[in-house]
């Protein structure tokens, strides 16, 4: 089965293949269900050849983008790039784009526009092929029958559309030897061809997960997409797995895009990682990279959304905030003891009493345009008040605190003052875009700056929640945005 095998494409010298030759090309997708977006103006790409993931926590829109890219659904908006040949055909896109046209094949090489094809178009003519979170399995048929019935689109032409094959002519024939040869090869590589008589239901769920995989490279797809291969196999089952799909991407050069959680899996055999969460894209690049971005480790790998992961990024990007860096304040003098009769003001009330002053100037960001939405007013320093513990608002942890007073947000009352372009622009800057709406933090803000508490806010004041700092003020009274 030699001649089955086809060339690892090339990697260009210092360029990720990805960005130099790319397979697939995902562009401002945009999955709506009424008023829900499962998936947000999202753009990334797979490498001819390469093994890319797709990951992110449950719910993230990840299977969404699979049905997408396989014509089950169709997007709100976007397009989907699939290329037949090397390079990226920039030329030939944009022809067929501007023509209506569904694809353009000439030769070896081919543009499909897989928005605009239909699911059956997309596996025969784009040759993009799936497997699913369930398996589906023809469990009636024995396991070389389920390999041959993928083979289907090839036989029904060989056979004249049914004449042929019930006359038994030689073209007929001829085929059908070639797909039985070609499904023994994909049973062997997967080690089921000593089952190859068997219902395929009495198969071991690990061995129909193989199969499941050799039915789809039947097709002869130039990508695999793979929901989730690894799910409910054991660590020798993945380990299994893993050298399947590396055998795949070195010796046939077929590129795979897969959906998976199990880490292992991830970790070993990806090119390319792009991690989503609620349908936006917070990560894209190698592996060493994925692995150490905050924001994946945060939201995936299951930091608790009350806690924030104080790393050298985060610094460093406190001190780059703004140019203007005003100097230190001295700390306020210490108060006079109060004459006897007179009432202190109540907790609450000092809460609410605690606005930024105008006179303290604005802060602004070097590069705010680069970022959606609109920056938020914010002041350098705290007004007379003090500042609050924004440590108070559910989701807001020290790090996220330090990178709000670098906006010069200080206070409850400033952040329940946002409106949508600024909630937007924030969500941006700090790498989570639309986790404040999801979280609520506008509407927990109205309440602290009136002096109320929320249930989280008294969790906080009694010392419950680790990764936020107990009190209604902050550690300090002074200090200065742009630098924490």
């Amino acid at each position: 089965m030699d001649a089955m095998a086809k060339k690892k494409p090339s990697e260009a010298a210092g360029v990720n293949r990805w960005e130099n030759d790319p397979v697939l090309s995902v562009e401002h997708l945009t999955m709506r269900f009424g008023g829900l977006v499962a998936v947000g103006d999202l753009t990334f790409e797979v490498g001819r050849g390469d093994i890319t993931a797709l990951i992110g926590p449950n719910g993230a829109g990840k299977t969404t983008v699979f049905n997408c890219v396989t014509g089950f659904y169709k997007p709100t908006e976007g397009r989907i790039i699939m290329r037949h040949g090397p390079g990226r055909q920039d030329d030939t896109v944009e022809a067929v784009t501007g023509s209506g046209a569904r694809f353009k094949k000439e030769g070896d090489k081919g543009v499909f526009l897989l928005e605009r094809m239909a699911d059956h178009e997309i596996s025969h003519k784009a040759r993009v092929a799936r497997t699913f979170q369930n398996i589906r399995l023809f469990g009636g048929m024995t396991v070389l029958e389920n390999l041959l019935v993928a083979q289907h689109n090839p036989l029904v032409v060989a056979s004249g559309f049914s004449f042929g094959g019930i006359l038994g002519l030689p073209g007929y024939k001829k085929a059908e030897e070639e797909a039985i040869e070609k499904a023994v090869y994909w049973l062997e590589k997967t080690r089921l061809v000593d089952r190859a008589d068997d219902p395929a239901s009495d198969l071991p769920y690990g061995a129909q997960r193989r199969l499941e995989i050799a039915r789809a490279m039947c097709t002869g797809p130039e990508l695999l997409c793979l929901d989730e291969p690894a799910a409910g196999l054991n660590p020798r089952e993945s380990s299994e797995l893993n050298e399947l799909l590396k055998y795949i991407r070195d010796e046939h050069g077929i590129s795979v895009l897969l959906i998976e959680h199990d880490m292992g899996v991830v970790m070993e055999i990806s090119d390319h990682i792009v991690v989503l969460d609620y349908g936006v894209k917070i990560a894209d690049g190698t592996a060493e990279t994925v692995r150490s971005d905050p924001r994946v480790i945060a939201a995936y790998l299951g930091v608790d959304e009350e806690e924030e992961i104080d790393v050298p990024e985060v610094r460093e990007d406190l001190s780059s905030v703004t140019k203007d860096q005003p100097p230190e304040e001295k700390a306020p003098p210490a108060r006079k003891p109060r004459a006897a009769g007179k009432r202190a003001a109540p907790a609450k009330a000092k809460a609410a009493a605690a606005k930024p002053a105008a006179s303290t100037g604005e802060v602004k960001v070097a590069d705010a345009d680069k970022y959606p939405g609109k920056q938020p007013p914010g002041t350098k320093k705290p007004g007379a008040g003090g500042a609050n513990n924004l440590t108070r608002i559910k989701g807001v942890g020290p790090a996220s605190e330090k990178k709000l007073n670098a906006l010069g947000i200080w206070n409850f009352s400033q952040v329940a003052a946002w409106k949508k372009a600024e909630i937007e622009w924030v969500g941006s800057y700090l790498g989570f875009p639309g986790r404040i709406e999801r979280e609520e933090w506008v509407k927990q803000a109205k309440v602290l700056a009136k002096g109320g508490d929320t249930e989280f806010s008294k969790r906080v004041d009694s010392g419950e929640v680790a990764t936020s700092r107990p009190g209604r003020g902050a550690a300090r009274t002074g200090g200065k945005g742009g630098k924490a």
